[in-house]
This record gives structure tokens, sequence and C-alpha cells, in this order.
């Protein structure tokens, strides 16, 4: 059965800290300013409560890409955190991540359709 790798009580860096070493392997994790200064921001908010989802290279369980596969004893650095309120969770960004935008409250399809004569497609652009 699934259970978290943390204590749902315990601060973000806790959950981050946990995370890192019991499955990534990490020895350490770093902060820059930046997430610093928002997990305390969140901390205040009242969001620690929220479970923690990773966002870091798929091609390594370090924040690297070039540091392929599984290693291990590496520090793993957060350089941001964001919240996910609606989906319920925060996510740490590790390394060079980049994130999508969120969806729109009316998905685009709506506006997509064919001409039933001529085959074409309109609402495109």
């Amino acid at each position: 059965p699934f259970r978290f790798l943390y204590d749902a009580s315990q601060p973000i860096k806790a959950k981050i800290d946990a995370i890192a070493r019991r499955f990534y392997r990490a020895a350490s994790v770093s902060y820059s300013a930046e997430a610093d200064a928002k997990i305390a921001h969140f901390e205040r908010l009242g969001w620690d409560t929220l479970p923690v989802c990773m966002a870091k290279t798929q091609y390594s369980f370090s924040a690297d890409p070039e540091l392929k596969g599984a290693p291990e004893g590496f520090d793993l650095h957060v350089r941001d955190i964001r919240a996910s309120l609606g989906a319920g969770f925060v996510y740490p960004l590790c390394g060079a991540m980049q994130t999508l935008p969120g969806l729109p409250t009316r998905p685009c399809f709506y506006d997509i359709d064919v001409d039933p004569e001529s085959g074409d497609i309109c609402g495109l652009f």
C-alpha cells in the first residue's frame, strides 16, 4: 500500500529532506535564498500541511541531467518552490526545470471544428 516517506505534520523542508535522502539517495539538500523565503512564506500561510511533489529532471535522481541514472551522495539543490493549491500540493523546483502554464478554465478545443463541406479545420489560430 502507498505511504508517504514523511509524516504529514512535518515542516516543508523536513518533507523535502526525507524525499531527497530516502528516495533519491542525496547526501544533503540546499536551498536558494528565493526558495528559503518562499518556504517561510508558505509556512506562515499554513501550506506546510500540504504534501510535497518534487519537480526535477527525469534523467537522474539528482537535479543534474548529466549525472545519469541513480547516483548517490549528491547535494539536491532546490532553486524555487511553488504551490498548486487546487491540486493540493507544493512542488520544489530542483535544477533547470521548466514548468507549463496552468490550463484555462474553458478548454480551447471548444473553439476548434471541422467545416463539413470543405473539410478545413477552423478555430486553431
